[in-house]
C-alpha cells in the first residue's frame, strides 16, 4: 500500500534522549542508514512525489502514469522504510504546477518522480534544480531543463521524430514531401528540432532546414500560429481544438514548395491528432501518419480514431517495451495492472521501478546528493530493460517502432514498412 499525506507541514513529535538512543540503535541494529534532517526522509518513511494531471484534457496521462507509479511502489521499502508517494493535480497548468510544487516541497520531498508535461516542467526545473531535488523519469520532452538533477528514463520527443524520419526514408519518402503538424509550444518546438534533425541526414535538404530554423529562431518571442505557412509546420494552439490554419499551413507549403505532403508527422495531444487525420481524411489527403508515443498515449489515440469511425494506419515510436516482451519487468506490470496494462502506464511501472533499482543500489546516507551519485555511478537492469545515466540522459535508448491498426499494434523495423504502406 502507498501512503499519501496531505499538503500541511509535518513535525516530528518530542522524543526523550533516551528513547531516540534506543530508535537509533534498534534503526542501526536493522541496517538503515538515517540522514541528517534530510527532506522527505524519516526514520520509518521515505516521501517522494509527482505533479501531474488528473483532471482536464491531458488527464489520460496523469492516471496512467499514476497508476503505474503506484503499481510499482506498492508495498516497497527501501533500508526498512516504506515508500510514500504524493500525486498532486496541476491539470497540466504551469501556474498550478508551481502552486502544487512549493505546497509539496513544504512536507519535506525526498525526489519528485513521473511528473507530467513539457511546458510544467520547463516552469518547474528552475525550482529543482536550484534545491538538488531528484527530477525521476519525467514524462516530458528530453530537451525541457536538462540539467544535473533530472534523469530521464524516456528518449525525447526530437529523437522519436528523427526516427520517424529515417523511418520513412526507408519506406521511399523523398526529402522534400515531410511534413509535420505540431502543438505551439516546447512539446511542438522539441518535433521541430527533431525534423531538422532527420532532416540534415539527408541530402538536398537545406533549404527546408532554413525555413525550420527561421521559424525555431521566430519563436523566441514565443510560439503562436502565426508561424503557420513558413515551412512544412502546421502549428494548433495549446489547449485549443482549431486545427484548420494547421492544416492550411501544409497545404500552403504543398503549393510553394511545388511537392506534396507524403509522411506527416503529429506532435500533438490525442484528441487533437485524431481530429486532424479525421479532418485529413474527410479532405481525401492521401497523406501517411506517423506520431509519437506521447501522441499515441497508450491507447487514446486509437479509441479516438475509432469512434470517429477513423480507420487508418499509422506509425510510431514507441520508448517502452512491447506488452507482450518476454521480459520480468512485463511480468510484474501484468500482475500489477492487469487488463489495464498499456504502454502509457507501463512506462510508470519501470519509472517506478527503475526509482526503486537506483535506490536499493546506495552505499551510505540516504541523501538526495547520494542518490544522483549512485544513479550516474553504473549501468542498471530493470526487470531486463538497460538503464544508463553513466553519458548523460536519457537513462533509456530504447525506441521501437510500431504499426497501430485499429487495436492492433505490430513492432516493425524501417524495413517492413515499405511493404507495409502499399495501397
Amino acid at each position: 500500500m502507498i501512503l499519501s499525506r496531505p499538503f500541511h507541514r509535518c513535525r516530528a513529535p518530542f522524543r526523550l534522549a533516551p528513547l531516540f538512543s534506543l530508535a537509533l540503535t534498534l534503526s542501526l541494529a536493522a541496517g538503515m542508514v538515517l540522514a541528517d534532517d534530510e527532506p522527505g526522509v524519516t526514520a520509518t518513511t521515505l516521501r517522494v512525489s509527482a505533479i501531474m494531471p488528473l483532471a482536464g484534457d491531458n488527464a489520460v496521462y496523469g492516471l496512467n502514469l499514476k497508476r503505474g507509479l503506484e503499481a510499482a511502489l506498492a508495498g516497497q521499502q527501501v533500508q526498512g522504510r516504506k515508500l510514500e508517494l504524493t500525486v498532486a493535480n496541476d491539470f497540466g497548468e504551469p501556474i498550478t504546477t508551481l502552486e502544487v510544487g512549493n505546497k509539496l516541497l513544504e512536507t519535506g520531498v525526498f525526489a519528485m518522480i513521473g511528473n507530467v508535461g513539457a511546458l510544467t516542467t520547463l516552469k518547474w526545473m528552475p525550482v529543482l534544480t536550484a534545491n538538488r531535488i531528484p527530477a525521476v523519469g519525467f514524462y516530458a520532452a528530453g530537451e525541457t531543463g536538462n540539467t544535473e538533477v533530472m534523469l530521464n528514463f524516456r528518449p525525447g520527443h526530437a529523437q522519436e521524430v528523427a526516427e520517424l524520419i529515417a523511418a520513412g526514408t526507408v519506406a521511399g519518402v523523398k526529402p522534400g514531401r515531410f511534413c509535420a503538424f505540431v502543438q505551439n509550444d516546447a512539446y511542438g518546438l522539441a518535433g521541430i528540432e527533431g525534423l531538422k534533425t532527420g532532416l540534415s541526414r539527408l541530402p538536398e535538404t537545406q533549404p527546408i532546414i532554413a525555413k525550420l530554423e527561421q521559424i525555431v529562431d521566430m519563436t523566441m518571442g514565443g510560439i503562436n500560429p502565426a508561424l503557420n505557412g513558413m515551412g512544412p509546420v502546421g502549428f494548433y494552439r495549446r489547449g485549443a481544438s482549431y486545427l484548420r490554419d494547421g492544416y492550411q499551413s501544409l497545404k500552403t507549403w504543398e503549393q510553394t514548395s511545388g511537392a506534396t505532403c507524403q509522411w506527416v508527422v503529429l506532435v500533438a495531444a490525442p484528441k487533437v491528432a485524431a481530429d486532424f487525420i479525421a479532418y485529413a481524411r474527410y479532405k481525401n489527403e492521401p497523406w501517411v501518419f506517423a506520431a509519437t508515443s506521447t501522441t499515441v498515449a497508450g491507447n487514446e489515440l486509437a479509441r479516438l480514431l475509432r469512434e470517429s469511425g477513423v480507420n487508418t494506419r499509422l506509425i510510431a515510436t514507441q520508448v517502452v517495451p512491447a506488452l507482450n516482451a518476454p521480459l520480468p519487468v512485463l511480468g510484474d506490470a501484468q500482475s500489477a495492472l492487469g487488463a489495464s496494462l498499456n504502454a502509457l502506464n507501463l512506462e510508470g511501472f519501470i519509472v517506478g521501478r527503475m526509482f526503486l533499482t537506483i535506490l536499493r543500489a546506495m552505499n551510505g546516507p540516504l541523501t538526495r546528493d547520494n542518490f544522483l551519485k549512485t544513479a550516474r555511478r553504473q549501468p542498471f537492469e530493470v526487470g531486463g530493460v538497460r538503464i544508463d545515466f553513466t553519458a548523460g540522459n536519457p537513462g533509456s535508448r530504447l525506441l521501437l517502432l510500431t504499426v497501430l491498426d485499429l487495436d492492433r499494434v505490430e513492432v516493425v523495423t524501417a524495413g517492413d514498412l515499405p511493404a507495409l504502406l502499399k495501397p
